[in-house]
């Protein structure tokens, strides 16, 4: 059975800026996440530490990683290809609306997200609103983590990895899942989102999309 310490061997030594370097780092790593949330959890049920800045220490780190990521894609679209930029048309209008919701759920919950923040980034959402939900969402998280690890220990963790024999079966499974999201990516890029989107928002068809996708980028 695979312990929480064989996956992240945290050291009781470790304080608030490595805390911050490693939520940092895990969540800046595409599709490559270090499980931050363990050491969070580790460092929640010692009473040396102040549950709340570990929360806000984590929660910022962690934005700050997803904010290179964000950039990344946002600046990234330039060397998308015209016809794929065509196609993401609509799906840039959807999320000029509603993106922040998307950021924030993604930030909030234990899923995928950069599955989320790559297409906000290339759709070229407002990075301002990125910031704030994904902060907000991080910081639901983090403190969701320090409270059930200070009610529950380190037990609430280990209950979704006891049951994975050993490393090896460990990153295999996490090979499987990296491969899994570059491929929801990938395809995300190549979806006509006009023939998807278009049916159930059809606002999103609108014209005037070419002058102000034109117009954006200029501006970068």
């Amino acid at each position: 059975m695979v312990d929480i310490t064989d996956i992240f061997p945290f050291s009781e030594e470790v304080g608030y800026l490595s805390l911050f370097a490693i939520s940092f780092i895990g969540s800046a790593i595409i599709f490559i996440p270090a499980p931050f949330f363990v050491l969070l959890a580790a460092m929640s049920i010692d009473p040396e530490f102040d549950p709340h800045l570990l929360a806000l220490i984590s929660a910022v780190g962690a934005t700050a990683g997803k904010m290179i990521i964000f950039y990344g894609s946002y600046y990234g679209r330039k060397i998308l290809p015209e016809e794929t930029k065509r196609r993401m048309r609509p799906l840039q209008k959807l999320v000029s609306r509603y993106g922040w919701i998307a950021a924030f759920i993604a930030a909030a919950t234990p899923v995928p997200d950069d599955l989320v923040y790559i297409p906000l980034g290339l759709s070229k959402y407002k990075p301002i609103r990125f910031l704030v939900a994904t902060l907000g969402g991080k910081i639901l998280l983090s403190y969701a983590i320090v409270w059930i690890a200070k009610a529950f220990g380190l037990s609430f963790v280990q209950q979704y990895i006891e049951n994975i024999p050993d490393l090896t079966t460990f990153y295999i499974y996490f090979g499987v899942f990296v491969v899994v999201l570059t491929v929801m990516v990938i395809y995300t890029l190549r979806i006509d989102w006009s023939k998807n989107i278009g049916k159930w928002f059809p606002w999103t068809m609108q014209n005037g999309d070419n002058k102000n996708d034109s117009n954006d980028e200029k501006k970068d």
